[in-house]
């Protein structure tokens, strides 16, 4: 297995596009996105488990309950969530792709991000959508990627390939997500792409699993968004013998999602709203999975430890502050606790007190721009790893004034 280029289009079949549309004020960002199929494709999405839904999820959810579909269309700058007339809107857009694509309105995922409450114009959108399939292409997808960010300063753009059944299989990815982002499901935005052949019901298992340990184990800001989706497509046309339940090829697959999903997450996590830093929090000794996810995703969430981290300081009580209150099943008094990064490791905290460690190696360890914090519960097997960013004055200042 390994990392190839292409994003969402590196899986045969696919083309995607991004253009600008007229629903962003500022004209030098692009703000439609169209992922494309030559064929039908299986397909599976999860979504975001807040009571307030964006209009798009549940149009999606119609169009793909007989799980199939062909097209993604998506636009930036508008959520189209808690508006009247939501659900007519993501419907038409839905429509409008259709009728250019020449397929059923039902085959198409339909997906918004931007500003909540706000009525989206869907005019722009209708005169937009034959430049925007015209410009489908296979080499398209950051394009693509580009049309769906928001508050992003990076492209999220990847894709794999790995060898099932003796037949080269691709999985490709684009996300989009810097704030609001603390999903119970999948995350922000995320469109998958794949040319293996795999049933419904073993796609569904897949993506479930993939999430679990990636885009489930994100937090930017504790906030989970009304707009969270990730859908995979599987157009089959790799070749191999179809995926259809668990076994070795059902296994590879699931590896090769998982890794793509969590790279993809990881940049989402270093991209968070005014961050400088990624950090992974992974955790081992854990008594069941449950203990590690949680106490994982507690030290990630923790506001505190966020701050000390855009600082540089060492300071490892909040991290046992974090692990306090995570409602897990731990002994605080075996916890060990290291910061490591490309400038070093240090050991600061063993069987859950101070030890001696050098305030001014720990500072130089701490400001690098990936920063992991290993905490070792010492009580079980289980392990987990959770993503998030550090907590810096800009965050305040661009969710200050996100709407003007």
């Amino acid at each position: 297995m390994e990392f190839t280029e292409g994003g969402v289009t590196a899986a045969q079949g696919f083309t995607a596009a991004g253009i600008y549309c007229g629903i962003r004020k500022n004209k030098s960002k692009s703000d439609l996105a169209m992922i494309y199929s030559s064929v039908p494709c299986t397909v599976s999405a999860v979504y975001t488990q807040n009571l307030v839904k964006g209009a798009p999820i549940l149009v999606t959810r119609k169009n793909i309950a007989d799980g199939k579909a062909q097209a993604v269309i998506c636009n930036s700058g508008n959520a189209n969530t808690c508006n009247a007339d939501g659900e007519e809107k993501a419907q038409r857009m839905c429509e409008i792709a259709a009728k250019e694509l020449g397929i059923a309105p039902q085959d198409v995922v339909v997906a918004s991000t931007g500003v909540i409450g706000q009525v989206l114009p869907i005019e722009p959108i209708e005169t937009a959508a034959p430049a925007l399939v015209k410009a489908l292409s296979p080499t398209g997808s950051e394009a693509a990627a580009k049309a769906i960010m928001t508050t992003d300063t990076e492209v999220k753009n990847m894709a794999v390939k790995l060898t099932i059944g003796g037949k080269t299989v691709k999985i490709g990815g684009i996300a989009k997500g810097s704030g609001m982002i603390h999903p119970n499901m999948a995350t922000m935005l995320c469109f998958l792409t794949t040319d293996a052949a795999i049933s419904t019901c073993a796609l569904n298992a897949a993506l479930k699993e993939a999430v679990h340990v990636s885009f489930n184990m994100v937090s930017i800001d504790g906030d989970t968004s009304t707009n969270d989706m990730t859908s995979i497509l599987a157009s089959g046309l790799a070749g191999n013998e179809e995926i259809t339940g668990d076994g070795e090829d059902y296994r590879l697959f699931v590896k090769g999602l998982t890794v793509l999903c969590t790279a993809l997450a990881r940049k989402v996590a270093k991209d968070g709203e005014g961050a400088t830093k990624l950090l992974v929090c992974r955790v081992t000794g854990g008594r069941s999975e449950k203990d590690a996810r949680l106490v994982a995703k507690s030290v990630i969430c923790s506001s505190l430890f966020k701050a000390a981290m855009f600082g540089a300081d060492a300071n490892w009580g909040r991290v046992l502050c974090a692990i306090g209150y995570a409602d897990a099943d731990v002994d605080v008094g075996t916890v060990d606790v290291a910061f490591e990064s490309k400038a070093g490791r240090i050991e600061v905290c063993k069987n859950g007190a101070g030890i001696d460690f050098d305030e001014e190696e720990a500072k130089k360890i701490l400001t690098q721009d990936e920063i992991n914090v290993d905490v070792a519960l010492n009580g079980g097997e289980f392990k987990a790893s959770a993503f998030g960013c550090d907590l810096t004055y800009d965050y305040v200042k661009i969710n200050g004034d996100y709407r003007t």
